[in-house]
């Protein structure tokens, strides 16, 4: 062999050490792998956190809802009593919870007790009527 071909025979030598060099990762390779699969980690625990956050901004906005729609019940009905002759509404207790209205307090005669239900029940959204309202003898 001469030397013009044992010259070929080094670069090819230190050309094929350098092509398998490359195909293992270096320290930068592997870093960059790293701070993938971090970011990637961090990614999905910030979409969990939204979820989880998304989720109880949907419970409390729906238990909010809730309580404005038993309000909104409980002085439609008030509204009712007032609007109605014989019933003193300032005797009377209105209270709502899911749409369930109970009743308490006085009234002058079981015929105004039957309205006072009925008036209740007429309201929009009210599911049911508990009524506790007592008739007072005599008035």
């Amino acid at each position: 062999m001469n030397t013009h071909q044992f010259k070929l025979l080094g670069i090819s030598l230190i050309l094929a050490a350098g092509l398998t060099a490359c195909d293992k990762p270096g320290p930068a390779e592997s870093a960059g792998k790293k701070l993938d699969e971090t970011a990637s980690d961090a990614g999905k625990k910030v979409s969990e956190a939204t979820d989880k956050l998304d989720k109880k901004l949907s419970d409390a906005g729906s238990k909010t809802g809730t309580a404005i729609e038993n309000t909104e019940i409980t002085t439609r009905v008030k509204t009712a009593f007032l609007a109605e002759p014989g019933l003193d509404s300032l005797k009377m207790t209105v209270d709502t919870v899911n749409g369930v209205v109970t009743l308490g307090g006085t009234v002058d005669s079981a015929a105004l007790n039957d309205r006072a239900k009925a008036l209740a029940a007429g309201v929009t959204g009210v599911k049911d009527v508990v009524n506790h309202l007592t008739t007072t003898a005599g008035k």
